[in-house]
């Protein structure tokens, strides 16, 4: 019998997309998470490309100096050669890969004319009047097929590649790549449909529509062909089409031509928040600091128990019915309502935290904040003055029996000051709703007004809108985003849209409640994989077959039984919810990843 010999060659994936070394959006987070898990399976055969912006880049590029002869550092070199600018090195994230860099700016303007009008010749892809981002992807995608082109014909005996495509932004090279027969396998992810975005939040009953839109009609009624036109040729053209969630799955049919073949959810590197045994500690000293922020914004007009108030939040971009911004005020006005009927002395404190243009922060608001630093500054001094003397009168007692009167302990000045800075403190005006001074009002402030919740002192329901991102140099909290959604006791995420949704996983791997949607991926593919998902501190909104209003409901009796509960069980469910992290640890989700590269090299002819 012969004996039969395997000549199975060695493997090598690239990774390409608009957001390596460049944090411009949700990808760079699927992105660089992922990064760990699949330098763990692919070693240095994994290689991310991505273009070139010094400033953005600058934090987290290395450049490889010394000779490389690796089949990557040879093409670097030939690209060079041909005059293309390239920066080769490493991206100094946890895993730290090679990554390749694209200067689009190597590309000139009579070049990229003519990469235009191949396009069209080709593909009829219209490039008339485009945006001067969709000149710098075209830049982008042209100098990544030269890169695969030249890494193939030189190396393809030898190694199969593989071309893992993100987005339409790093995606106009795709289709050529299959035109001329490049030997590499290629797949590509759609991470959200240009148009399901604009139709959303532009369309009422937006899926129930979906079977009949014409794409190539509203892509031009939006301004988005181009874009469009990319996103579907990349998803035709591809030996692999995948998108994030089999919500995102029934869009790609109408828009894409195309079912994706498989489904990559998308998970977090959670070794990096997990602190264990400790996130209930932590839990404890981030609301400590969301306390000083709120008895800052509202106990200068009025006060109420932190002992018995709740911190709820959402977050994301600011796209009002998309994000469920809408149906979450609308939830709240009702459990207000519920909640004053009932007579609780519970408070809900909810922070709505997007991106919206504002002129500054509101000055009352600053200042408010640093009167409360005043007074704690005075009430420290105070403390200190008391307990040396105290501990004084208390040695020097000859019968040591009574306790003194503190108030002999405190110097005129001191009691003055203290006087002085609370009355300046206190205010007759309401606590404002808005943190900053916004360029102009936007449907979160017209609603807000329209449901009155504007923090008056009888709300059980108070609302602190936060229309920039956090982060640690904000004078506001003086936290970083991840350490106030641990000091948060629930988020709320009830999206409409939302192809994966990050917001409520970040919630889950940090050990905090969470509500989501049935329209959104994260929610679908919770209800996909676990039973009792609700007890486990997920709760998934139906969005799907209920209206607004019944919806609104729904989110009302979640957010009145979470108010109803019992400290203790609100701590047993934080632990249960952090218990199921892993799930979505990218070492168990990296294997949807493995099987696309696996079927793109079988579809890939030899």
């Amino acid at each position: 019998m012969e004996a039969v010999f395997s000549t199975s060659k060695r493997k090598l994936l690239l990774e390409i997309a608009w957001e390596v070394c460049n944090q411009v959006g949700g990808i760079y987070t699927v992105i660089r998470s992922k990064v760990p898990a699949m330098v763990e399976k692919w070693d240095d055969n994994y290689v991310a490309l991505g273009p070139y912006f010094p400033q953005r880049s600058a934090a987290e590029f290395e450049p490889i100096t010394d000779s490389d002869e690796t089949e990557i550092g040879q093409t670097v070199r030939k690209m060079r050669q041909l005059g293309y600018r390239v920066e080769y090195g490493y991206w100094l994230v946890t895993g730290r890969p090679r990554v390749v860099l694209f200067d689009i700016n190597s590309i000139t303007v009579e070049q990229l004319n003519e990469i235009k009008t191949q396009l069209w010749l080709n593909y009829q892809l219209s490039t008339l009047n485009i945006e001067d981002l969709v000149n710098q992807t075209i830049a982008f995608g042209e100098m990544v097929r030269v890169f695969i082109t030249l890494l193939a014909d030189d190396h393809a005996r030898r190694v199969d590649f593989v071309a893992h495509f993100h987005e339409w932004m790093a995606s106009t090279g795709l289709p050529d790549l299959r035109r001329n027969n490049v030997k590499v396998a290629t797949v590509f992810t759609t991470h959200a449909t240009m148009l399901g975005r604009y139709l959303a939040q532009n369309e009422p009953g937006f899926y129930g529509k979906l079977p009949f839109f014409d794409w190539k009609r509203e892509a031009l009624h939006y301004g988005i062909d181009t874009q469009a036109t990319i996103e579907r040729l990349a998803a035709m053209q591809a030996h692999v089409f995948t998108t994030v969630s089999d919500v995102t799955a029934r869009e790609c049919e109408v828009f894409l031509g195309r079912n994706p073949d498989l489904v990559l959810p998308n998970g977090l590197n959670v070794t990096r928040f997990a602190a264990v045994h400790e996130f209930q500690n932590l839990h404890v000293r981030y609301k400590q600091k969301i306390h000083e922020f709120v008895m800052g914004h509202f106990f200068q007009s009025y006060s109420f128990d932190l002992e018995k108030t709740l911190y709820f939040f959402t977050s994301g971009r600011f796209e009002f019915s998309n994000k469920g911004y809408d149906l979450t005020l609308e939830a709240l006005a009702r459990l207000n309502y519920r909640m004053r009927e009932a007579g609780m002395d519970m408070t809900v404190v909810m922070f709505m935290v997007t991106k919206q243009p504002y002129t500054s922060i509101n000055p009352d608001v600053l200042h408010s904040r640093a009167l409360l630093d005043e007074i704690q500054e005075t009430c420290e001094s105070i403390e200190k003055q008391v307990g040396e003397r105290l501990f004084q009168a208390a040695a020097s007692d000859p019968n040591g029996t009574s306790l003194p009167d503190l108030n002999n302990f405190v110097d005129e000045y001191w009691r003055l000051r203290l006087r002085r800075t609370v009355q300046s403190w206190k205010t007759k005006h309401l606590p404002p709703f808005v943190t900053h001074n916004l360029v102009q009002e936007d449907d979160m402030t017209r609603f807000i007004r329209q449901a009155n919740l504007v923090n008056n002192e009888y709300d059980r329901v108070k609302i602190v809108y936060h229309p920039d991102f956090i982060a640690s140099t904000n004078p506001l909290f003086g936290l970083d985003y991840s350490q106030f959604v641990r000091g948060c006791h629930l988020g709320v995420f009830p999206s409409y849209y939302e192809p994966w949704g990050y917001t409520p996983l970040e919630c889950v791997v940090r050990g905090i409640p969470t509500v989501t949607s049935d329209q959104s991926g994260f929610g679908d593919f919770i209800m996909q994989i676990m039973r009792d998902y609700e007890n486990r501190g997920i709760y998934v909104i139906n969005r799907r077959t209920q209206s607004f209003d019944e919806a609104a409901d729904q989110l009302a009796d979640v957010l009145y039984r979470f108010v109803r509960m019992a400290q203790r069980d609100r701590i047993q469910q934080r632990n249960r919810v952090e218990s199921i992290a892993d799930v979505f640890d990218w070492s168990s989700l990296r294997s949807y990843y493995d099987t696309a590269h696996d079927l793109a090299l079988k579809r890939k002819k030899p």
